[in-house]
């Protein structure tokens, strides 16, 4: 802190201006102690010098003053989204990744704040907020798209290290042995997915071949499935288990499908505005995550969040069927293996 202070308060004047222990003496305090020493008047320049160092300490303080209030103004303050579907614990672990983030960078970056709009909004009133320069939000998080990609800048790091490319399939209970005979991809295109209007995933079962049936709300799509309307409700591997402990109530007839595990590309990142602001939070963002990665701090809360759910779904008993993304960016981090788990494995 002492080599970002103000030129002028480090500056000694004659040896007279001294660093010494909090303790000892009348001090201002700023992070370190500034004291001021006994000045020896033993000739007739000490009047002047002493006039000179009063001066030059009052111009220190005003400028530390100056320059500790526009520390407090720059503080980091991110809005992120509220959840327009009620019951809905699907970002609880994107947030705490975000939180942690930002207190690993507080040395680097200094304070911040993080706070959740008062505003419910749906997936699509989000991109409108964020797309706004005064918009409610300034970071969401969700599954990546070319249109995503282009629009907002992305930290392309993957925020549930690729978890979410990990399917289940909830269904009807009454369902299950019809799905116990599906092998193959040409298996799967007999049966209609269901999904959120504009997910990432759409085009991916669009390619693959699968029908879609696209629901306009998160929490509606469970009473479309009940209903009929398609036969599957692609989720994440944890996503499943919550979803189904939260739901299964209020949907008696709900299932997760027992044999089979969908998997394809699907990278989870956090979005920002292409702004300087944006520019600026997305670097904090993503230093903060490569620090979590390094020190163990991602893989102790992704193990607190989700480790008991992908535990008990046995993944690795699954017959897995693969499907492409061929919208992923060439700027994808695949390389980069250790962003990426693989929960057949554990690692």
């Amino acid at each position: 802190m002492v080599n970002a202070l103000p030129v002028l308060c480090q500056m000694p004047v004659a040896g007279s201006l001294q660093r010494e222990p909090k303790n000892s003496g009348a001090h201002f305090k700023v992070g370190y102690t500034l004291t001021l020493a006994k000045l020896k008047l033993s000739n007739p320049t000490v009047p002047t010098m002493a006039n000179k160092l009063h001066h030059r300490w009052i111009g220190c303080i005003a400028l530390l003053v100056f320059w500790l209030s526009g520390m407090a103004s720059a503080s980091t303050r991110m809005v992120y989204p509220l959840s327009s579907d009620g019951v809905d614990s699907r970002y609880d672990y994107d947030w705490a990744v975000l939180r942690t983030a930002m207190e690993k960078t507080i040395p680097a970056y200094g304070p911040y704040q993080q706070l959740q709009s008062g505003v419910a909004m749906s997936p699509q009133r989000v991109l409108l907020e964020m797309s706004a320069p005064q918009g409610r939000i300034n970071v969401f998080v969700r599954a990546t798209s070319p249109e995503l990609e282009q629009r907002f800048l992305p930290i392309r790091l993957p925020v549930d290290r690729g978890l979410l490319g990990y399917r289940l399939l909830l269904i009807r209970a009454a369902d299950q042995a019809r799905f116990a005979s599906v092998r193959t991809l040409d298996d799967l295109r007999q049966l209609r997915a269901g999904l959120g209007k504009g997910w990432a995933d759409v085009s991916i079962f669009k390619t693959a071949g699968v029908e879609v049936v696209e629901g306009s709300s998160y929490a509606g799509l469970f009473g479309m499935l009940a209903a009929g309307r398609f036969d599957f409700y692609s989720r994440s591997a944890d996503e499943a288990l919550r979803e189904f402990d939260e739901r299964h109530t209020s949907h008696p007839g709900l299932a997760i499908e027992s044999t089979l595990l969908l998997h394809y590309p699907l990278p989870r990142y956090f979005f920002v505005r292409r702004d300087a602001e944006g520019e600026q939070l997305a670097r904090r963002i993503t230093d903060g995550m490569e620090i979590m990665l390094k020190d163990g701090s991602l893989n102790a809360l992704f193990q607190q969040h989700k480790g008991r759910l992908i535990k008990k779904t046995a993944l690795f008993k699954r017959r897995l069927i693969k499907l492409p993304n061929r919208d992923l960016s060439p700027q994808t981090p695949l390389a980069r293996s250790e962003w990426w788990i693989n929960p057949l494995t554990g690692r």
